[in-house]
């Protein structure tokens, strides 16, 4: 039975257009002069030293840190202090309205239906827990974060290793078979399978697809009876 649900966010309840066509761009072009400003800011001197330790220059300059935060965006890579930095870029955008959180209609209705019936809903995505709350407090549907009780991000581990799942049972009230992991991505529903999650891909954005899971195009076609 399922009594919880973990979910990923980018092609699975927003649409992978949102973060990089709208997020990332925006983060790239504030990011070299918000490092500048910030630079003795305790949170952002600690980012700044994880990028340095990460490309193995403790004495690096703060351009080629820059350089190396801008050019793991254009990779997109999934490293820890490029997200935290990020989702503190981000927050601004947010506040100034110059966008709201992307979800997918059916996502939403989905989710709330979800929160009503009783299951607790957490949320795990390589994007840090701060931009994934910003992104709920600034939806398209307004603040929505009371849907979801707790939040996770590559602290735990990355998404495509079963450790990270395993971590974060451990972390809630719930064996790992009464939780359903929501992805679009088959690497990190394997991983999630492999810690003993159930498991449902959902088919969007052209994602790779997989049989070896369940899957929905649409949350319209939610069956908890068929997982």
């Amino acid at each position: 039975m399922i009594k919880a649900i973990l979910t990923d966010i980018e092609g699975t309840i927003t649409r992978i257009s949102f973060v990089k066509e709208v997020l990332f761009p925006y983060a790239a072009k504030h990011l070299p002069a918000f490092v500048r400003c910030n630079e003795s800011d305790p949170i952002i001197q600690a980012q700044i030293e994880a990028v340095k330790q990460e490309i193995a220059q403790p004495t690096a300059s703060l351009e080629t840190v820059i350089d190396t935060l801008l050019s793991w965006i254009d990779a997109d890579l999934k490293i820890t202090p490029l997200k935290q930095l990020q989702g503190l870029i981000w927050q601004t955008g947010y506040q100034q309205g110059d966008f709201t959180g992307h979800i997918y209609p059916d996502a939403y209705q989905y989710l709330q239906q979800q929160h009503q019936a009783g299951s607790a809903l957490y949320v795990y995505s390589s994007g840090s827990v701060k931009a994934q709350q910003l992104l709920f407090a600034h939806s398209d549907y307004g603040d929505i974060r009371p849907l979801f009780t707790n939040y996770f991000d590559t602290k735990v581990g990355h998404k495509q290793s079963s450790l990270s799942y395993q971590n974060i049972v451990n972390q809630i009230p719930f064996e790992s078979h009464e939780v359903l992991f929501l992805s679009d991505v088959v690497e990190e529903l394997d991983a999630a399978k492999q810690a003993g999650l159930q498991t449902l891909q959902l088919w969007r954005d052209n994602q790779s697809q997989s049989q070896a899971h369940p899957f929905i195009a649409s949350f319209e076609q939610f069956d908890s009876e068929r997982i």
